[in-house]
């Protein structure tokens, strides 16, 4: 700091003045100012137990960390979860409130917010933002799909003590740029210089803040590799080295996709061996009428493990529910595909978890010696229950003929992380 007063006492010897800023950015489809509000939802939509969250989405601006400051002081729940959805901005404001998210030992996740009050205009008119900014809680609707936390957003999004990012959400990065007004006529390499020792300070200013953080130097060093122009989302192997999501099995709650055959989803991901690679897994439940669903489980297959391993899905130690037996290959993914009954149906939903069974095959189709046993894990079954019943509000019923379902309905692959539409900004 003593190092860059003394040069801009320098450069106000010489003709004309140079000041550093964070580059201006505008965004569509995000407000232009950093809004906070608390929101309310229905049972379970932000995990099991939780219908309330603070909600966190917008352009970082220049005033941005005050108003999270006197936000959540007046937030009786420190820990209410905090769920992202911004472009970034100004990026020594995201140091200031990821610090402090830091000193509240915050859970902060990607997410994004809708108010359906606001279902006339847009998210960001003014008569949205005004519902948003009344006090008291606001009832909201949550989802991870497509949402993002990108530039500047994943270093506030850093200070949380306890982070997610789901399997459908984006966290990007790229540099930061700065925007030099210049005043007068300084030299031409009285400019260069100031530039030079801008960017130097920004990359030790980045350092600092992401050791603090306990963030891999590896995660700084990616980012200068990454133009501003650019943007680097960071895959799931990245967010686990790094140290950002360290979770073995991110997933996804239960949530329905309203496609031309709606049906109910969840996504996970599986790490493999030390983390350095992770499995994409897919379940999705369709109602086929009123009394049978369709349940269908997809995932990326082990090379050269592919259709040697038979899958099982439990309800508890004694509920078979679907599967067991080899799957179907469809590119590079693994799918199988069975009918279930309405009774088996309750039984998922009754219970927290389901468990996932796996026992690998030898090309005779007997039990692999290399891998003996039954590799099991657990999913949650939070917000199943209230998505099958929204399913049956519009199923048919049991006399009418069943919609036919193939294997792998509408060309949609499984859910990646892959970025949004939206581009990033400083």
């Amino acid at each position: 700091m003593f190092s860059r007063l003394l040069l801009f006492v320098a450069l106000l010897l010489i003709p004309g003045v140079l000041r550093a800023e964070d580059a201006p950015v505008e965004k569509a489809g995000f407000a232009k100012k950093l809004t906070i509000y608390l929101a309310k939802g229905p049972a379970n939509a932000c995990g099991a137990g939780c219908d309330r969250w603070i909600a966190i989405e917008g352009e970082i601006d220049r005033e941005a960390a005050q108003r999270i400051r006197t936000f959540l002081y007046a937030t009786k729940d420190p820990q209410l979860p905090i769920y992202l959805h911004s472009p970034g901005g100004n990026v020594e404001q995201s140091y200031a409130i990821a610090r402090f998210l830091r000193a509240r030992k915050a859970i902060a996740r990607v997410g994004r917010t809708t108010v359906p009050a606001c279902s006339a205009g847009t998210q960001v008119d003014a008569a949205c933002l005004k519902i948003k900014a009344t006090k008291g809680e606001v009832a909201a609707e949550l989802t991870t799909r497509n949402a993002m936390c990108v530039s500047a957003c994943a270093y506030l999004f850093l200070g949380a003590t306890d982070r997610e990012v789901a399997p459908d959400s984006v966290l990007g990065v790229h540099n930061s740029r700065l925007m030099f007004v210049v005043h007068g006529h300084p030299p031409p390499q009285a400019v260069a210089d100031f530039k030079r020792r801008e960017m130097v300070s920004a990359d030790r200013d980045r350092n600092l803040f992401l050791a603090a953080m306990g963030i891999s130097r590896e995660l700084s060093d990616l980012i200068r590799t990454v133009k501003f122009e650019n943007l680097h989302v960071l895959t799931r192997p990245e967010l686990y080295r790094f140290g950002i999501d360290t979770r073995p099995l991110p997933d996804t709650l239960w949530a329905v996709e309203k496609e031309a055959r709606p049906y109910v989803r969840k996504i996970a991901q599986q790490k493999n061996g030390d983390g350095s690679a992770f499995r994409m897994m897919e379940w999705r439940l369709f109602c086929e009428n009123k009394d049978r669903g369709r349940l269908m489980f997809v995932r990326e297959f082990e090379e050269g493990r592919a259709g040697k391993s038979t899958v099982v899905m439990m309800a508890g130690v004694t509920k078979a529910v679907a599967f067991g037996r080899l799957p179907a290959r469809f590119g590079k993914y693994e799918v199988w595909s069975d009918p279930v009954s309405a009774d088996i149906v309750k039984a998922m939903t009754a219970v927290p978890h389901l468990q996932i069974g796996e026992s690998a095959l030898s090309s005779d189709g007997k039990p692999d010696p290399a891998r003996p046993g039954v590799a099991t894990f657990d999913i949650d079954t939070t917000g199943l229950e209230q998505g099958w019943t929204q399913l049956l509000a519009s199923c048919p019923t049991a006399t009418s003929a069943p919609k036919s379902a193939s294997p792998w309905p509408a060309a949609v692959s499984p859910g990646v992380n892959a970025a949004p539409a939206a581009s990033p900004s400083p």
